[in-house]
């Protein structure tokens, strides 16, 4: 049989990429010193390379005091001129690939432009570069012997004038090349379908017969794929139905509250979870060792890192940093410098390093998706986390959570108010909202500061969703399946008062 032969040869060829990673490893910042002078020379004749006299940037100061620091909606004049077809605005080689990205609830679409230096340099680069670390870590793998279960965005590619704009997954599948192709599953037709609730039943009609070996995809809705399977198959569990799984390479979402009902889905002692950091606007980072929650910084994708101190972020007093300035277990926005003409762009996700050497990162949430309305600087990663260890502790199943400040009036102190839909309920909702409140303070001291004899707040309110409450409100939304996710936190109350009109109760 050919399998053991190809994944011995893969295995083989992946690894050599170890010697090639040392390189950063050994040398972080000569590294992005250099890839930002290259970056740079790139585009010097582009019009905005023009604009700010690339030409005569010779090192990072220059650069940084020259080139402001971005958002999308200042950028979006320029990708426009690109998308109607006008080239070597921001990048030198052409750009005809748009990544469309969109918030959960802003109906206004990204253009994220992918340049071909992006995806050979960087996502194909970064999926080569998971499996070499893997394999690396795990010698007795047999990968490739099966197929990869890969669950992407929905929806097609679209032209428009001679440029093309979709999901990042479909254009990651459009351009991959064809061995890759026969090692996944579904098909790219399945793959590309548009419609979430037609496409679940064809990606399982077309799964179970397969020799299913690794997942790859977004946890919430791989989940709900991995149920319906169950649910579709009869079976106790996924082991059942694909005995030789191994891996499952996720991202996109805090994996905590995840972890226990993956184990059930698993129940397979040396099942491996690793986690990936990418978005439309590149690749970052990826899970370096087995049974970690820490993401080893790639340094060498064509991407210049810069980082905003939270508690400067927004500021009179905000400035970015570059790598060699970072201080672990500080929350930073990031900035990026890229090979599709992204310029000291702010991608809105906020992380923290756990180590300098080398740069390992866990991602903490997203510049706007964070809770300080009373000092409180309220994180993802502190509510993911309480939110696993409350569910762990009295043995329930949280599905989908979203928070809100309660704003104080008169006399009245301020709360933060959640909607929690579950899979197993609690026995008492008054004990989890004790509890989950008091993991809480345990893993934010400005939030136990305020919580301290209810000081500036109150104690969290807790609502009960009604099941399939978030589905729902994201299918009314048309945001169902892909890269759509659930807005965790937020300063104000739009996400909550929408879903507190989605039949519900408040206990």
């Amino acid at each position: 049989m050919a399998f053991p032969i190809i994944n011995s040869i893969a295995s083989w060829i992946l690894k050599k990429r170890i010697h090639q990673m040392e390189l950063f490893l050994k040398y972080p910042h000569e590294v992005q010193e250099e890839l930002l002078i290259n970056l740079i020379k790139s585009a010097e004749n582009t019009i905005l390379g023009k604009q700010y006299d690339f030409s005569s940037i010779k090192n990072y100061q220059t650069f940084a005091e020259r080139i402001p620091i971005s958002t999308y909606e200042d950028l979006e004049p320029l990708i426009e001129q690109t998308r109607k077809g006008q080239q070597n605005v921001f990048w030198h080689t052409p750009i005809k690939w748009f990544a469309k990205s969109s918030g959960t609830t802003n109906a206004k679409s990204k253009f994220i432009p992918v340049s071909t230096e992006t995806l050979d340099l960087c996502h194909y680069k970064a999926s080569k570069d998971l499996l070499c670390l893997y394999l690396n870590n795990n010698e007795d793998s047999q990968l490739f012997t099966g197929k990869s279960l890969r669950l992407g965005g929905s929806k097609q590619l679209y032209e428009d004038n001679n440029t093309f704009f979709g999901d990042l997954s479909a254009i990651l599948i459009d351009n991959m090349p064809i061995w890759a192709e026969f090692s996944s599953t579904p098909s790219n037709k399945v793959s590309l379908m548009g419609d979430w609730e037609t496409k679940l039943p064809a990606i399982i009609n077309e799964t179970i017969q397969e020799n299913v070996t690794s997942l790859a995809g977004v946890p919430s809705w791989m989940m709900v794929l991995l149920n319906k399977t169950l649910e579709t198959t009869g079976k106790g569990n996924l082991i059942d139905i694909w005995p030789n799984a191994e891996v499952y390479f996720h991202g996109g979402v805090n994996f905590e509250p995840y972890r226990e009902p993956y184990k059930k889905l698993f129940p397979k002692d040396n099942f491996r979870y690793y986690e990936i950091y990418n978005a439309s606007e590149g690749f970052f980072a990826i899970q370096d060792r087995n049974d970690s929650n820490e993401l080893l910084l790639m340094l060498d994708y064509g991407i210049f890192y810069e980082f905003i101190p939270m508690d400067t972020f927004g500021t009179s007093h905000q400035k970015a940093i570059p790598l060699n300035q970072v201080e672990i277990n500080k929350n930073y926005a990031i900035v990026i410098s890229t090979n599709s003409g992204l310029w000291r762009y702010l991608i809105g996700d906020t992380i923290r390093f756990t180590s300098t050497s080398p740069h390992r990162i866990v991602v903490t949430g997203r510049t706007k998706h964070h809770i300080n309305v009373f000092g409180e600087e309220l994180m993802v990663e502190n509510t993911d986390k309480a939110i696993a260890k409350t569910c762990q502790e009295l043995q329930c199943e949280v599905i989908d959570y979203t928070v809100a400040p309660v704003f104080m009036k008169e006399k009245k102190k301020g709360a933060h108010e959640w909607i929690i839909e579950f899979k197993i309920q609690p026995k008492s909702i008054s004990s989890f909202t004790a509890l989950l409140d008091k993991n809480l303070q345990l893993l934010n001291s400005d939030y136990e500061a305020k919580r301290h004899n209810n000081m500036t707040l109150n104690p969290l309110i807790v609502n009960v969703a009604r099941s399939n409450l978030f589905y729902d409100w994201l299918k009314e939304k048309d945001k169902l399946g892909g890269q759509h996710k659930i807005p965790r936190l937020s300063n104000e109350r739009i996400y909550l008062e929408e879903l507190l009109q989605h039949q519900m109760y408040q206990v």
